[in-house]
C-alpha cells in the first residue's frame, strides 16, 4: 500500500532495522528475507533520499536522518498497533499480555513482587521482562520498546508519570563493624570507606551518590557494585559502610545481621515513580497495569520517618 508514494511497508521494514541494527536480525523480526529486507533498504534510501545506514562490521550505522525518523516511524506504528489493531476488550484473567519493565533490584525487592504476586492472581497468563536500567533507558521508553520505566522521579523525562512511594536514605553497616560503636558524626562518615552502586556500561551514579556530588561531598568509594543487592554481601566482615534506602536496608536485615544508621547529613528523601510511553496512555492493558502498580503503591502507606522510628542508631 503507498501513501503520498511511500510504500507504507517500509516503514515496518525500517522499524526493524532501527531496532535490531543488523540486516539479517531486521529481516527475521518482521518474517522477510534477507534478499527482501536488502531491497527494502534500497527503496527507503530511494524514497529519502539519504544512505540511512551504513555498515561498520555487520552493525548498521544509523545516518543523522534515520535517527530523526526513527521516533515517528514508530509513534505511528505504536498508534496503529493500539487503536487499529488491539481493538479486543482488555481482560486481564484471559491475557497473555507481557510486560517489559525497566526497574532496579532494589525495586524489585521491596514493590515489583508484590506486582508479581498478585498478577499471578488476577491474570495468570501475563507475564514480564524484568529488564536493567540500560544507558540509552529514555530513548527505550519514548520508542515504546519497553512499557514501563520505575526509577527516581528526579531522572525521568517528559513522558506521562505518577508518583509511586518515598523513601529516606540510611546508612548501613556489617553487624561487627567496630568503628561505628563511636558516635556516627558525619567526620566519621567520610573518613569511612564505602560501598556504592552504579549503573549500565557508563557507570550512571545511583542517585544518593548524585546528591552527595551536587553538595561537593566526595565520599571514599572503596568498592563500585551493579546492583543493591550486592551491597550486604560486599559489606560482611569489613568495616565499611553504604547508603541505601531505609525500605531496602530493613529488607536485608532480616536475614544479613546490618547495622542500620540515620545519616549524619540531610539529603532529600527518594521518590519513585512509574513512566511509560505517552502512545501507551490509552492502552487498556497499560492502565491495568498501572492503577495496580499505584494501588500497590498506596498500601506502603506508612511514611519513612515512622519506618525508621525516632533512634539515632538502629541496630539489626
Amino acid at each position: 500500500m503507498r501513501f503520498k508514494g511511500l510504500d507504507l511497508n517500509l516503514l515496518v521494514a525500517l522499524d526493524a532495522l532501527m531496532t535490531e541494527r543488523n540486516l539479517t536480525a531486521a529481516a527475521r523480526n518482521i518474517n522477510l528475507s534477507q534478499p527482501a529486507m536488502s531491497a527494502a533498504v534500497a527503496r527507503l534510501r530511494a524514497y529519502f533520499n539519504d544512505d540511512l545506514f551504513t555498515m561498520h562490521g555487520r552493525e548498521l550505522i544509523p545516518t543523522p536522518r534515520a535517527e530523526a525518523l526513527a521516533i515517528t516511524v514508530r509513534e505511528a506504528l505504536l498508534h496503529i498497533q493500539l487503536s487499529v489493531i488491539s481493538k479486543d476488550l482488555f481482560i486481564p484473567a484471559k491475557s497473555g499480555r507481557r510486560f517489559r519493565i525497566i526497574l532496579s533490584d532494589f525495586i524489585t525487592l521491596v514493590f515489583f513482587k508484590t506486582i508479581v504476586e498478585r498478577t499471578a492472581r488476577e491474570a495468570p497468563e501475563v507475564t514480564f521482562d524484568c529488564l536493567p536500567l540500560a544507558d540509552d533507558y529514555d530513548q527505550l521508553l519514548r520508542r515504546g520498546d519497553v512499557d514501563f520505566l520505575i526509577m527516581p522521579e528526579l531522572f525521568m523525562s517528559k513522558q506521562p508519570r505518577e508518583a509511586l512511594f518515598e523513601d529516606i536514605f540510611v546508612c548501613v553497616a556489617c553487624g561487627t563493624n567496630k568503628p561505628l560503636s563511636e558516635p556516627f558524626t558525619f567526620d566519621r562518615y567520610m573518613s569511612m570507606g564505602h560501598v556504592a552502586v552504579k549503573f549500565g556500561n557508563t557507570l550512571r551514579p545511583s542517585i544518593e551518590e548524585w546528591y552527595l556530588l551536587e553538595h561537593g561531598i566526595k565520599r571514599r568509594i572503596e568498592i563500585v557494585v551493579q546492583g543493591f543487592s550486592m551491597i550486604p554481601p560486599v559489606l560482611s566482615g569489613t568495616n565499611r559502610i553504604a547508603t541505601i534506602p531505609l525500605r531496602l536496608a530493613q529488607h536485608f536485615a532480616k536475614t544479613i545481621p546490618l547495622q542500620i544508621m540515620e545519616l549524619p547529613l540531610p539529603l532529600p528523601s527518594l521518590k519513585e515513580a512509574i513512566q511509560w510511553p505517552a502512545l501507551h496512555s490509552s492502552d487498556p492493558a497499560s492502565i491495568w497495569m498501572r492503577e495496580m502498580m499505584l494501588d500497590e503503591a498506596s498500601r506502603m502507606a506508612s511514611s519513612p520517618e515512622r519506618l525508621f522510628g525516632n533512634s539515632t542508631l538502629a541496630a539489626v
